[in-house]
């Protein structure tokens, strides 16, 4: 699978039917959650530790709920092993607020 980095002057963007999210991943939190917008990146905490990668896979599962797509709808473009990372989203079914809201200001 051939992925493109896409520059984005917000923390989401559409590219064709797949929604483009930069995150500025926090581990370790007490709960999951999509947080608010901190520049040009969406705040996601997750509750599983920042070791190996398990955090990121761990916020993929809690993406494809939220976002009502399979995990392997999720592709991590870039920064498993980083709090920053952009990540593509095949074919949302549904959309968390602080996304349709940016998306609709775009």
């Amino acid at each position: 699978m051939s992925s493109k980095r896409v520059t984005m002057s917000s923390f989401c963007a559409w590219d064709d039917e797949t929604l483009v999210l930069n995150i500025l991943g926090k581990p370790s939190a007490k709960q999951d959650v999509i947080g608010k917008a901190k520049g040009n990146q969406l705040k996601i905490s997750v509750t599983a530790p920042p070791v190996g990668g398990k955090a990121t896979d761990h916020m993929v599962r809690f993406l494809a709920k939220e976002f009502d797509v399979t995990n392997a709808d999720i592709e991590v473009v870039f920064g498993r092993l980083n709090v920053n990372k952009q990540l593509r989203i095949k074919s949302p079914k549904k959309l968390p607020s602080v996304i349709s809201k940016q998306l609709a200001d775009l």
